[in-house]
């Protein structure tokens, strides 16, 4: 008689499905890797920038020893930048790692944790993985109903997730309506406020919320190296919230999170701005070339503040997933949004003048097949 390992939640996790890599689509389709365009995973299509690999050679040096578990350079260059004190910043392996501490450090298996319809995955994983229970708040326009989401907090929620733009959708919630929100949630409950594409936001639209956590402190602010920054390999994400949680978050945290080389790296690539102003630069012409191309094909697509468009290729529930496989056969990944409930939609990430281009051609091509 088999026995199931495990306690039943854990069992009940769908593992997270990532992007397709470039090599197993050359392999699966039989297509040169050189020839692929990959725009699946909001990835930066200029890669890691210059002042960060020159970062990483010289700490490559050190490489024989552990990194500083504390990060305390990392720490004090986001303190400066931020102005914050440095014990209210926590490290993580990307940003993903800091959702995951913070369900662990805030929530009790059986209490109950509130996020979006159509808002990112993890969520729901690091929901279920502490054994809480999920209330799923239904989206407006694709995009977060704050309203119900106050109105949804129970007596035993301990944590709020919102992703603010919002991935997959790209939605975007603006500061006023979020400042309204802290202000009326219970004090016992941590708000999770995800900002992995904040970099990406328009002038008008960008607004410093470090400054909030001054102000409330149930408020976790959580971002991101692997998006503007161009770190996505090295994983290096980090959250800002006042001493009572940052404490038990560095309870939680494995010691070592960030290597050497990511921290080195994210010291540099933070403090690059020309970097930085030139991946903003092209993901605003990117937006435009990628929006002027689904309105000529009669596409729906969801006004989107990441570096990302959520586009509807079809009608059907297998549009997504048909047309997916058209472009894979063109050698153009992108990410099929079917987990989400979105099974007719498709995320495409913002890359290169070329890239898009190419992207666009194949797009066509399929709808047309």
């Amino acid at each position: 008689m088999s026995k199931n390992y495990g306690p039943e939640y854990v069992r009940a996790i769908a593992p997270y499905q990532a992007g397709k890599p470039i090599a197993e689509v050359a392999r699966e389709f039989g297509l040169d890797e050189a020839n692929i365009v990959k725009l699946a995973s909001n990835e930066n299509p200029f890669g890691v920038p210059e002042s960060a690999k020159q970062a990483m050679t010289a700490a490559a040096t050190e490489l024989g020893r552990y990194p500083d578990a504390n990060g305390f350079d990392l720490k004090a260059a986001l303190s400066k930048r931020y102005d914050v004190p440095a014990d209210w910043i926590t490290l993580g392996n990307g940003s993903n790692d800091i959702l995951e501490i913070a369900a662990h450090a805030f929530v009790e298996r059986g209490q109950s944790v509130v996020y979006s319809q159509y808002s990112f995955a993890v969520y729901a994983l690091a929901t279920q993985g502490v054994g809480a229970r999920h209330i799923v708040v239904p989206a407006k326009a694709y995009g977060h109903d704050l309203q119900a989401m106050l109105a949804a907090i129970e007596d035993d929620t301990r944590l709020v997730f919102i992703a603010n733009p919002n991935n997959p959708t790209g939605t975007f919630i603006p500061a006023a309506e979020i400042e309204a929100f802290l202000a009326k949630v219970p004090a016992h409950v941590v708000v999770v406020l995800d900002e992995a594409y904040n970099e990406f936001l328009s002038p008008e639209n960008q607004f410093e919320s470090a400054e909030w956590v001054k102000k409330y402190p149930n408020l976790l602010v959580s971002r991101t190296f692997s998006k503007a920054y161009g770190l996505a390999g090295l994983r290096v994400g980090f959250a800002i919230a006042q001493p009572a949680l940052t404490d038990l978050m560095n309870r939680i945290r494995q010691p070592f999170n960030v290597n050497s080389m990511a921290q080195a790296a994210a010291i540099a690539a933070l403090n690059d701005k020309a970097f930085l102003a030139q991946s903003a630069a092209n993901n605003t012409a990117g937006y435009q070339q990628f929006v002027e191309a689904f309105e000529k094909m009669g596409l729906e697509y969801v006004p989107s503040y990441g570096n990302f468009v959520l586009v509807k290729v079809g009608d059907d529930a297998g549009a997504g997933a048909r047309v997916n496989l058209a472009l894979l056969k063109q050698g153009v990944i992108v990410r099929p949004v079917g987990n989400y409930g979105l099974p007719q939609w498709l995320r495409i990430s913002i890359g290169l003048p070329q890239e898009n281009a190419v992207l666009i051609a194949a797009l066509t091509k399929a709808l047309a097949g």
